[in-house]
């Protein structure tokens, strides 16, 4: 996801330091509800609810109401059909892949006689996001070329030197320049009067994006919950975040003209980036009954704060049709950067969250088993405007700069949203039927995106076991710009997400 705000943040801005965006921020904080199979078929919600091994995750206050241990394991299979529209063409590409949702183990203890009747602990794995995912796009444009960039990079730093062409920008413009795609404007006596892309928009120019990106987000939570009295429940988790993203993009522009004199054929750019690092957070909450039959529930979430690595790396190929040389043309990153990709650390918090849910349960007694369903609904705050950068410590005042830049103009780029999410369960004895959906509001401030998830399950439990299902299906609409420019319309690819996600959880109280 790209976002034309990023057209102010790059003005000025050379590729030589850095590679992030507001979109990465985006990536690693628009995240749903990831839980159990019971809890994904209710659509996520599960502020209030509690005695679910979700709590770890949506609301350790829940924990409070467990009077078992239990082990629990939360396999699932994904498959996405991504749409793509650009120019008025549309393409699609699927992808599909395993996943582990909420796994993991849950102690609790219980005390006679006193105001607190239980504490438990549990400690889970969780996938709080996935980004297997391939797009691709491809149209007609007359207006303007990737090429641009490069033109714009050399012109915005005033380059008249041709060998600052050819070394300064490695990761950026010195690809297109040796590559012939980019060639100087000869001025009086030998000076360079300007730039100009072989690429020419006039000739049409058949535009094509794949991008494969793969990896996710996972938790390790630890998690305490007490009850005191049966009236009111409180917790605290520890979360701690593992994120690998691997993206591969692919982008090309090939002359749509036929004209075989006109020294361009095509030109392509492969970028490949890696980013990992871990982060933490702190979530507290409380579950408060009013009357025995209903459930008011509060969580917070804290900023995670993410130490991250970028590994960034590029490559420009040309087909001038024998201009300036006969034959194919390569120029890598690494061969202007002493055989090395480009290596940026910095540090990023994303938003603090806030929900409050309600849950009414009926024939609430403490046999469960006796219990005949149950409603429940959250509403969150989530503020994606507090999204942050910093630089590594220790970095220079350039680095220091820029991130401060790419801040505020994340946050220029983005606004607060909420989102809902609702869902039940109806009880028949040892098996159970349950239906959910879930919105999640729109995070950019001039773009449109949404996201939607119905959902439904069933679930079986006795004598300790318990197996459930759930089927999630996921529609959400967002964007991709291929490239962004200073002084022309930038034209995003409208993108549809088709997602479904099959999930089973097994679990046994001890």
């Amino acid at each position: 996801m790209k976002i034309t705000h990023f057209i102010a943040f790059a003005l000025g801005l050379s590729i030589r330091a850095s590679a992030q965006e507001p979109a990465d921020a985006l990536r690693y904080s628009w995240l749903t509800q990831n839980g159990t199979a019971r809890n994904q078929a209710i659509g996520g919600a599960g502020v209030s609810l509690g005695g679910e091994f979700s709590s770890l995750f949506i609301n350790p206050a829940g924990l409070g109401f467990y009077k078992n241990d239990e082990f629990v394991i939360t396999p699932g299979y994904a498959f996405k059909n991504l749409t793509a529209a650009y120019k008025g063409n549309s393409d699609a590409a699927g992808a599909h892949n395993f996943n582990l949702g909420p796994s993991g183990f849950l102690f609790a203890t219980t005390v006679a006689g006193h105001a607190v009747r239980s504490v438990n602990f549990g400690f889970g794995l969780n996938r709080l996001a996935d980004f297997n995912e391939n797009i691709h796009y491809k149209g007609l444009n007359s207006s303007s070329s990737y090429s641009e960039k490069y033109l714009e990079e050399l012109v915005d730093n005033n380059v008249k030197d041709s060998l600052l062409a050819a070394t300064g920008f490695p990761f950026g413009s010195s690809l297109g320049f040796n590559t012939g795609l980019i060639e100087t404007i000869q001025g009086p006596a030998g000076s360079i009067a300007g730039y100009r892309s072989l690429a020419n928009p006039a000739f049409g120019l058949m535009q094509e994006n794949t991008i494969h990106s793969s990896g996710g987000i996972t938790a390790f939570a630890l998690a305490g919950g007490i009850d005191i009295k049966d009236k009111i429940y409180v917790g605290t988790a520890i979360n701690f975040t593992f994120l690998n993203y691997d993206r591969h993009s692919q982008y090309q522009e090939s002359d749509a003209s036929g004209n075989v004199t006109n020294n361009f054929n095509y030109f392509q750019s492969n970028e490949t980036l890696n980013t990992k690092g871990v982060g933490s957070n702190l979530k507290l909450g409380i579950i408060y009954k009013p009357i025995e039959d209903a459930r008011l529930g509060l969580t917070l979430q804290i900023p995670t704060s993410y130490q991250l690595t970028d590994t960034y790396s590029a490559q420009v190929i040309t087909d001038l049709e024998g201009y300036g040389g006969a034959g194919i043309k390569e120029q890598r990153s690494q061969d202007l950067n002493d055989g090395q990709a480009l290596v940026s650390k910095y540090a990023l918090n994303t938003p603090l969250t806030i929900a409050a849910g309600a849950s009414y349960v009926f024939h609430e007694v403490a046999d469960i088993t006796k219990q005949r369903g149950f409603l429940t609904a959250d509403v969150e705050y989530a503020n994606y405007k507090g999204n942050s950068f910093k630089p590594a410590e220790g970095s220079d005042a350039a680095s220091q700069n820029y991130y401060s830049s790419l801040t505020q103009t994340t946050k220029a780029t983005f606004r607060n949203a909420f989102n809902a999410r609702i869902g039940g369960e109806i009880k028949f004895n040892t098996y159970m039927f349950r239906l959910g959906g879930a919105y999640y509001g729109n995070p950019y401030l001039s773009q449109t995106a949404s996201l939607f998830k119905i959902s439904g399950g069933l679930g079986f439990r006795n004598k300790g076991i318990f197996v459930d299902l759930a089927y999630v299906y996921t529609f959400q609409k967002d964007i991709n710009y291929p490239y962004l420019l200073q002084d022309k319309p930038n034209v995003p690819a409208a993108l549809g997400n088709r997602a479904g996600n099959i999930v089973a959880t097994i679990g046994l109280k001890i």
